[in-house]
């Protein structure tokens, strides 16, 4: 492996990160809204609508610590390739390639998560 190999990982991680960053602060943006309507007028079907947008909070909150820890063990990794210590950076490259994929089996459980909640919301429409 060369420097070059986590190199690459490096726009796609950053690119991921940014796009958690902005699901994070539209679903911020909506539960704000949410909360101060549930707070005029409590019923149930905002108070699920909140429920949920808090379980997706969560997951995206996980979505980007793993991919920042994916990101800061591929900067691991390219110290240990710099210093030549290649068993511990083809390692450090595993762990990073592994979060970067739970990173992204997360998104993929809460773009389901948000999916369901369409469909519930649009059921009345059929």
């Amino acid at each position: 492996m060369e420097l070059t190999t986590p190199a690459l990982l490096f726009p796609a991680i950053s690119l991921l990160m940014l796009a958690y960053t902005n699901r994070f602060v539209v679903l911020a943006q909506l539960i704000r809204e949410l909360y101060a309507k549930y707070k005029e007028n409590p019923d149930e079907v905002t108070k699920g609508q909140l429920y949920n947008l808090k379980r997706r909070i969560v997951i995206i909150k996980n979505m980007q610590i793993f991919g920042a820890l994916s990101f800061f063990f591929c900067v691991t990794c390219m110290f240990l390739i710099f210093f030549k210590v290649m068993f511990l950076a083809d390692i450090v490259f595993g762990i990073s390639l592994l979060l970067l994929l739970i990173s992204l089996g997360l998104l993929v459980y809460e773009l389901q998560i948000s999916i369901n909640a369409l469909n519930i919301q649009l059921k009345d429409f059929e």
